[in-house]
C-alpha cells in the first residue's frame, strides 16, 4: 500500500457531505476519521468516530490529532453561520498550522453574490452583497493568506447546491422527492424556468478526496464537478418520469415557510432568494481538465436519488 493511501484524513462534519467523503475516502484506502460535536452515529464501516467541539481550539487540536490531511465539512444552522463559521475557521486554521496538515475545505458560491446570469468559473469576480457572502468570501480570503504566507497548506472546493442520496436539506431534497414519490406537494423556488446548477453529494465527496489526495491543486479555489446546468422545470420533468406522476409543485416565487423549510429558515434564506431569479450556472471544467474527473450524469444522480428516498419512505412506513 502506498503511502498516500496509509494517510489518516480527518473529516470534520457528519452531515450529508461529510459522511459520504468518509466513505469515499475508506474505499480510496485511507485511514479515516469522521468527527462531531456529539460524535457521528452514521459513519461507514472502518471509520473512526471522534466528538468534539471545532469551535474551540481544543476541540479543533482534538479532532485533528495525527490527521495528515483535514477535510472542513462543518456546517451550522443558517441563523447561526455569520457568528459561528468565523469561530470555527480559527480554531480549524491554528490546528492545523499547529500540526502542519494539509486543509481541504467544503465551500459554498455564496462569495460570488449575484452573477446576472453569468456562468460561474473559479475566475470569477466575489461580489457578494448578503450578510452570509460576505462572510464566506472574508473566510475564503483567510484561508488563502494562510496559504500564501506559508502558514498552513490550504484548498477550497466548492459546490453548488447539494442533491443525491442522503440529502435532505437542500432545495432538490426533502421538499421534493418525498411528495414526488406519494403524490404530495413538491417545491420550486423562484423561477423555475431558469438554469440552476446542482452537486451530486457523491461528486462533492469524490472531489474532496481528491483534491485531499493531490497537493498540486493546493493554494486556490476549485469547483467540485457538477453536472451542465438544467432548468428546475427539466428536472421536475425528469422526476416525474421516474416516479410516474405529474408532480404536484407549488412554486414559491418569494420566501415562506414550506415543508422542512421553517419560518427561522426561510427570513435568513431572504437574502440568498437571488439565487432562484436568475440563472445559477457552475462550470467545473477546470476541475475535469486538471484532476481527469468527470460529474456523475444528471439522469444518473437523479435515479439514484429518488431509489435513495424510496427505501427511506419504505422504512419509515416499517
Amino acid at each position: 500500500m502506498s503511502d498516500a493511501a496509509r494517510s489518516l484524513h480527518a473529516v470534520l462534519g457528519a452531515g450529508p457531505a461529510g459522511t459520504a467523503l468518509a466513505g469515499e475516502l475508506v474505499r480510496r484506502g485511507h485511514a479515516v476519521r469522521l468527527v462531531s460535536r456529539s460524535g457521528p452515529d452514521n459513519a461507514a464501516e472502518g471509520v473512526e468516530r471522534r466528538a468534539a467541539d471545532v469551535s474551540t481550539p481544543e476541540g479543533a487540536l482534538a479532532a485533528v490529532e495525527g490527521a495528515d490531511v483535514v477535510h472542513h465539512c462543518v456546517n451550522v444552522g443558517y441563523h447561526h453561520q455569520v457568528e459561528v463559521m468565523p469561530r470555527i475557521q480559527r480554531a480549524v486554521l491554528a490546528a492545523v498550522e499547529s500540526t502542519g496538515a494539509r486543509l481541504v475545505v467544503l465551500d459554498t458560491l455564496y462569495p460570488y453574490g449575484p452573477t446576472h446570469g453569468e456562468v460561474m468559473t473559479e475566475d470569477t469576480p466575489w461580489r457578494a452583497t448578503s450578510r452570509k457572502g460576505r462572510m464566506r468570501a472574508e473566510l475564503d480570503e483567510r484561508y488563502l493568506d494562510a496559504h500564501r504566507a506559508g502558514r498552513a497548506r490550504v484548498v477550497l472546493g466548492r459546490a453548488a447546491d447539494f442533491v443525491g442520496p442522503g440529502v435532505l436539506n437542500s432545495t432538490l431534497g426533502g421538499a421534493v422527492f418525498p411528495g414526488a414519490l406519494t403524490g404530495g406537494e413538491v417545491l420550486g423556488l423562484g423561477d423555475i424556468d431558469l438554469p440552476h446548477s446542482y452537486t451530486d453529494i457523491r461528486d462533492v465527496a469524490t472531489g474532496l478526496a481528491t483534491l485531499g489526495e493531490l497537493p498540486v491543486g493546493d493554494g486556490r479555489v476549485w469547483h467540485l464537478p457538477t453536472a451542465p446546468a438544467v432548468t428546475t422545470r427539466e428536472i421536475h420533468t425528469m422526476i416525474e418520469e421516474r416516479v410516474g406522476r405529474p408532480l404536484q409543485r407549488v412554486v414559491l416565487p418569494e420566501p415562506r415557510p414550506f415543508g422542512p423549510f421553517d419560518e427561522a429558515f426561510m427570513d435568513e434564506y431572504a437574502e440568498m432568494f437571488y439565487q432562484h431569479t436568475e440563472p445559477q450556472i457552475v462550470d467545473s471544467t477546470a476541475f475535469a481538465r486538471t484532476f481527469g474527473v468527470h460529474p456523475t450524469p444528471l439522469a444518473a444522480t437523479l435515479d439514484a436519488t429518488v431509489d435513495w428516498y424510496r427505501g427511506l419512505l419504505a422504512g419509515a412506513r416499517g
